[in-house]
């Protein structure tokens, strides 16, 4: 083992668990921590005078932008609040299209014409900022000499506070859009999707007679997996530090082929890191709930209770923001990329949606009265719809170099959006296409009835879980399994709300009608749903989404099997796509395509980095070593012929052959590699620039991989200078 391999080594097995009395904050009860660094409504109760609250929590469960004539009262309170907590800073927090968080920070304290310095934060600084647009991706939409750039303060989310050692920031939560008015973020186009949806949810609601909701939110629950590895063994790995994930490597002896890790007891190092997040995120009102060990060695799941769908995503991004940063001081590196390690599972982040009422009613949660199961079916239909009809639409919420990996195996659900309903409910669908004569499985659950009388029983237990299904529903949600571990949940709830807000659309139109020309409700329902369920039950599949066989009948059925990044972005400027986000406003062609744009060209320039530093991790640390081998090994055999004779150098000239062939191989890929990439990096345009890291630069790296993964098995231990895979998944 190569010297600073095995320093690195006796490091990392040395580390001990960061005890509490160590962490920078002090344990508290949970009801006293949580959200104890959030300016909430609770806060705000106490601190504003009372119109002024009940003006700004208004606003804030309705949507809608600040009123001026208050900002400065509301400036003020957060203010002296952020200061008492030791803030010296604030900051407009948004997210750009770098698929992370961005903020620049202003400090509180202005000079005075008397030489002193003053405490200022008004209303105006509350409400809007100007950062430095020019760097940022716009996909066109501005020019690089055009630097204006706006942020809006979001009152639907709370602003928090993050701490430091040497003092805190306040964060307000913001919207960034051009001088032109376009949202350069993915918060803009999330809050329109969810008043989409709401809008024509509500249609849906009136129709049944609910006089008491006034708004409809879609909920999320995201899952986040990770992978921690130690930070001694991290930093002697280029790859990871650079693109977030192994280049090369070969597996290690033992894997996850025994199913120890997943759910078994979670390492001490480990749990303290664990215990440090959740601290953090309580404070900042972030609900962690769930914490485990995952299926890969050195893979970590954490989840959080349901939230507002934009809440949800500010939380999610906080969360990782916050587990990139507490890892180092446990001695980890913690990795979301979706694929770190090759031949074992992946990460994900599963993203469970459903929507929720004014009244706290649960869309998607079949009720105890016929009418409430009668609702719930029309909203299964719009979901199956819009899953259906705009399933592109929700591929692309998924889309980008690290998820490709990762999408078809190791639990990742495939390509080809379907949904999983389960027998029973998938019995009860059919039984309503077929006339009902059909009578329902046999189930310990209670049954109940449904408001159209034709309808056979709907089982309380829907489904089993299918973990092979990118969309399936668990009971009274959908859980999106898509979605990469390292992505923001923003894309797929945006292209989720858009196509259910359509379909929802779609429906309320024709049952509107109905009632319109004098049918009853029921009668109307009778005629429609079993329309609908039929025409869209053959995105309906309960099967193994793995099977070879999938993919055919997938084909049959006419669903997209959209399998790589690059073939999904090139239908986003697909008229039908676009229409599905341009329809209820959420995006507009100008948008659309400067989103298509930014993405093509994140994954080229994704791919180049891999390229370039898979290149110089071989030219530097792997085939001077492989080379010093071969030497030694060439030298071996000349000592064998000089002892043994000819014949009896048999076993070192097999192994000098094998050696060269692989050595010379990867030679000739590491040249072919360079080549590749600079191919990309001559091409001109962003979809030329992507396929060619797609066929050109990725097949490539594959190749030069393989090479240098039976080298590592081939090359004595001692000198091989990067550490492996046993050593990066097991040491924790």
């Amino acid at each position: 083992m190569s010297s600073s391999r095995k320093k690195a080594l006796f490091r990392a097995i040395a580390s001990a668990p960061v005890t509490p009395c160590e962490c920078a904050r002090k344990s508290m009860e949970a009801g006293e921590a949580f959200g104890r660094n959030v300016f909430g409504l609770a806060l705000m109760r106490k601190r504003l005078p009372k119109d002024v609250y009940k003006e700004l929590a208004n606003t804030i469960r309705n949507g809608e932008r600040l009123n001026p004539e208050i900002a400065d009262v509301v400036a003020n309170a957060m203010k002296d609040w952020a200061i008492e907590r030791g803030a010296t800073h604030y900051t407009h927090w948004f997210h750009p299209m770098t698929g992370l968080t961005a903020e620049k920070h202003d400090a509180f304290l202005s000079p005075s014409s008397e030489g002193e310095v003053i405490s200022e934060f008004s209303g105006k600084m509350l409400i809007s900022g100007e950062p430095d647009a020019s760097s940022f991706p716009s996909g066109g939409i501005r020019s690089t000499f055009e630097a204006r750039g706006y942020t809006a303060w979001d009152p639907s989310v709370p602003v928090f506070i993050i701490d430091a050692p040497y003092g805190a920031t306040l964060h307000i939560p913001t919207y960034f859009y051009s001088y032109s008015g376009e949202a350069l973020d993915r918060k803009i186009p999330l809050i329109r999707s969810i008043s989409a949806v709401s809008r024509q949810s509500m249609r849906i609601l009136k129709i049944f007679g609910n006089a008491t909701a006034t708004h409809v939110r879609p909920m999320v629950g995201p899952e986040q997996e990770y992978f921690l590895v130690d930070k001694n063994l991290a930093f002697l790995r280029t790859d990871i530090m650079l693109t977030g994930r192994t280049l090369l490597g070969a597996a290690s002896p033992k894997g996850q082929e025994m199913e120890d890790h997943y759910f078994g007891a979670i390492p001490g190092r480990v749990m303290s890191f664990m215990q440090d997040v959740e601290r953090e995120l309580v404070a900042l009102g972030i609900p962690a709930k769930t914490r485990h060990n995952e299926v890969a060695p050195g893979q970590f799941e954490i989840a959080p209770v349901y939230e507002e769908a934009n809440i949800a995503c500010d939380h999610n991004m906080l969360t990782m923001n916050m587990m990139k940063h507490l890892a180092g001081r446990h001695g980890f590196v913690c990795l979301m990329h979706e694929k770190p390690f090759a031949g074992v599972n992946g990460s994900g982040k599963h993203n469970n949606w459903s929507l929720c009422d004014s009244d706290g009613a649960n869309l998607l949660n079949p009720g105890s009265t016929p009418q409430d199961n009668a609702q719930f079916l029309v909203f299964l239909a719009a979901v199956l719809r819009a899953v259906h009809r705009h399933s592109i639409a929700l591929r692309l919420g998924t889309v980008g170099a690290g998820n490709d990996h990762r999408l078809g195996a190791n639990e990742a659900p495939p390509a080809i959006i379907s949904v999983y309903l389960g027998e029973q409910l998938t019995e009860v669908l059919e039984t309503m296409v077929n006339g009902g004569a059909k009578s329902a499985k046999k189930t310990k659950s209670a049954f109940m009835e449904v408001g159209v009388s034709t309808l056979p029983p709907l089982p309380v237990d829907l489904s089993d879980r299918n973990r092979t299904s990118p969309f399936a529903f668990t009971g009274n949600k959908f859980e999106f399994r898509a979605v990469g571990a390292s992505q923001s949940i923003a894309p797929v709830n945006i292209a989720l709300n858009a196509a259910v807000a359509c379909a929802l659309d779609d429906i309320a139109t024709m049952l509107e009608a109905s009632l319109s020309a004098g049918k009853k409700l029921n009668a109307a329902l009778q005629e429609l749903l079993p329309k609908l369920f039929k025409e869209h039950m053959p995105v309906v599949f309960n099967g193994n989404g793995y099977a070879e066989s999938w993919a055919k009948e997938a084909a049959r059925r006419k669903l997209p099997n959209l399998n790589n990044t690059v073939a999904a972005l090139e239908r986003y400027s697909d008229p039908e796509v676009m229409n599905v986000f341009m329809r209820h406003g959420v995006l507009s062609e100008r948008e659309m395509l400067a989103r298509q744009e930014i993405l093509l060209e994140n994954y080229a320039k994704t791919l180049r980095i891999e390229g370039h530093v898979l290149s110089d991790m071989l030219r530097t640390q792997i085939l001077p070593q492989c080379l010093r081998a071969q030497t030694q090994a060439a030298d071996a055999v000349i000592k064998a012929r000089a002892v043994l004779g000819d014949k009896g150098a048999k076993s070192e000239e097999e192994y000098f052959a094998l050696l060269r062939s692989h050595v010379t191989a990867l030679q000739k890929g590491v040249e072919k590699l360079e080549k590749a990439v600079q191919k990309s990096t001559d091409a001109r345009g962003a979809l030329e620039e992507a396929k060619l890291g797609r066929d050109a630069i990725s097949p490539v790296m594959e190749e030069c991989r393989k090479h240098a993964d039976i080298l590592e098995r081939l090359v004595e231990d001692d000198v091989w200078a990067i550490p492996k895979y046993a050593e990066l998944l097991w040491v924790h």
